[in-house]
Formats: structure tokens, C-alpha cells, sequence
């Protein structure tokens, strides 16, 4: 055969074989892409329909003067009066403003919860044991332990005033029954419930700490002190943060505690955001309302999400 035949032949054959090659390899991507994505599609479906899709609706019935009794034959739009009213509800600054104590409360929960892993995974016998009885109230029905409380900070026969009774104290706090006692109560409750949650994730967190870095600061001589601030708070620094952004979203969702133990009260002392949509959503029927409500919920949790996770650069350490 002519040498520059079977050249070009030898180039045609490379050509179609390297041409088949690429089109394989495309076609596997493919089917890779295509298998991710039906893996993916239940969870994408569920998320659209009970998450994205009404995030659109609330919004879309913000802007309305809808009660969803009389169907939507009768929904008017009205603009942004919702937002107005918003603007000048006292109850809604009210429960915004008991919203804000519940946050505060956050740190503390996390600040006991360290304090108590430490303790537990150095100076304890028996850790396994406090680790549950510290976690059962996490994982409690908060019905149960709403009507607990119920008992225990009762102003006339509750333990918690008897005790203080015994203790010499007179006039007890009326605690549920008192407008400035009753959101302390809550607060009290929900510290109390939450412990057990950080307390494992510390615990989990300071277990993973390696050894060798106390050792090496035992050998510069530090002191206990010393070895918390600069080995032990800066290691644990990313799982402070998942505990603060996790406790802070869990604090704007107090809801069930609050309804069964005050139902808001005394004279709107515990209502929170969510429970104050709730009243406006299914008790007072004002659905365009309730609506306006949730997108102010959505943005002040976007607004405080985004201020720590900008935040988190400069203090958290990866």
C-alpha cells in the first residue's frame, strides 16, 4: 500500500476512535448528571412544594387583604398596608421584643452547656448516665413538660414557691401568673430544655480536640486557664457557631411551649412572633396579615443569619 495512503487512512482511524472517545465520555457524564439528579429529585420536589411554593404565596397574600374562610372570590389586594399596620402594632413590637430576650437567652444556654461538658468529660464518674439524664428534656414531649411547669411555678402550692417560702422568702414571684415574671419562666424552660442538645454537641466537639496539643502546652507550662482560652474555646469555635445559629432560629420558633403554658399571656408578656402569627392566622382569621408577619419572620432571620455568618470570620476558626 502507498505510504501516504495508509498515513491518511492510520489519521482517519485516530480521528473517529479519539471522536468516539469524547462522545463515551459525554455520554457517561450524562448519565452520571442524570443519575444525581433523580436521586435528588425527591427531596427537590418536597422542598419545592412545601417550602419554596408557599415562601411565594405568603408573600404574594402579604400584599392582600385575604381571609382564606371566604375564599379567594374575595381576596383584594391592598398594597403595602399590611406593612404599615405591622409598623405600628404594638402587640407585633411586643412580641418582636420578647422575641430579642428569648435570643439573649441563647448564649447563656450554650455558656452552661460548655461549662457542664467539661465537667462531665474530665471530672465525672459515670458520664454515660448524666449525658442522658442532661438529654432527656431535649428529646421530651414539650407538651409534658409545658404542664410540669405549670406545677411547679404555680404562685399558690407550686414546689418552686414552697421552697422559696421555706427559705424565709415571704413574698414568692408569681412566676406564669405575673406579666414580668412570666417571660423569666419561659426563658428558665427553655435554657432547661435546650442544655441537653449543646451539651452533647460540646461534648462530641471536645472529644475530637487533639490530645497533643494540651500536652504540648503543658510542657510550655500553661496553666488551665491559659489551655481553655487558646486551645480548647478556639477549637470549639465552629461548633459555638452551628449551636448559636442553630439556637437562635430555634428561639423565633418557640411556639408550642408558649401556647400551652400561657397562651401568650399574661397580657401579651410571652407572645412571640410565631405565636402572635398564629392568633392573627386562625383566631382573628386575618390570612393577608398573618402573611405579612411570616415575610417580616423570613427577613429578620435572613438579616441575622447573614450578620453571623459575616461575623463568623473573624472569630471562627476552620
Amino acid at each position: 500500500m502507498d505510504p501516504v495512503i495508509e498515513k491518511k487512512t492510520s489519521y482517519v482511524g485516530s480521528a473517529i476512535e479519539s471522536k468516539h472517545r469524547k462522545k463515551s465520555k459525554l455520554t457517561m457524564k450524562t448519565r452520571e448528571s442524570l443519575a444525581g439528579y433523580l436521586f435528588i429529585a425527591p427531596m427537590l420536589l418536597g422542598t419545592t412544594i412545601l417550602v419554596i411554593l408557599p415562601i411565594i404565596a405568603a408573600f404574594i397574600m402579604s400584599f392582600t387583604d385575604w381571609v382564606f374562610i371566604r375564599g379567594v372570590s374575595d381576596l383584594n389586594f391592598v398594597g403595602l398596608e399590611n406593612y404599615k399596620t405591622l409598623a405600628n402594632d404594638d402587640l407585633f413590637i411586643k412580641s418582636v421584643q420578647n422575641n430579642i430576650w428569648l435570643i439573649l437567652a441563647v448564649p447563656l444556654t450554650m455558656a452552661v452547656s460548655l461549662v457542664l461538658a467539661i465537667i462531665i468529660n474530665k471530672h465525672v464518674y459515670f458520664s454515660a448516665f448524666f449525658k442522658v439524664v442532661y438529654f432527656i428534656p431535649y428529646i421530651s414531649s414539650i407538651v409534658a413538660i409545658a404542664i410540669v411547669y405549670q406545677l411547679l411555678f404555680h404562685p399558690s402550692y407550686g414546689p418552686v414557691n414552697e421552697f422559696l417560702m421555706a427559705l424565709g422568702i415571704n413574698d414568692p414571684p408569681r412566676w406564669l401568673a405575673d406579666s414580668s415574671w412570666a417571660l423569666v419562666s419561659v426563658i428558665i424552660i427553655s435554657i432547661w430544655t435546650s442544655i441537653g442538645f449543646n451539651l452533647i454537641i460540646y461534648l462530641a466537639a471536645i472529644q475530637n480536640i487533639p490530645r497533643d496539643l494540651y500536652e504540648a502546652a503543658n510542657m510550655d507550662g500553661a496553666g488551665t486557664w491559659a489551655k481553655f482560652r487558646f486551645i480548647t474555646l478556639p477549637m470549639l469555635s465552629p461548633t459555638t457557631f452551628f449551636l448559636l445559629i442553630t439556637g437562635i432560629i430555634y428561639s423565633f420558633k418557640a411556639f408550642e411551649l408558649i401556647v400551652v403554658l400561657t397562651g401568650g399571656g399574661p397580657s401579651y408578656s410571652t407572645s412571640v412572633i410565631v405565636y402572635y402569627l398564629y392568633e392573627q392566622a386562625f383566631e382573628s382569621l386575618r390570612s393577608g396579615y398573618a402573611s405579612a408577619i411570616s415575610i417580616v419572620l423570613l427577613l429578620i432571620l435572613l438579616v441575622i443569619t447573614a450578620l453571623q455568618w459575616l461575623g463568623q470570620k473573624k472569630w471562627v476558626n476552620y
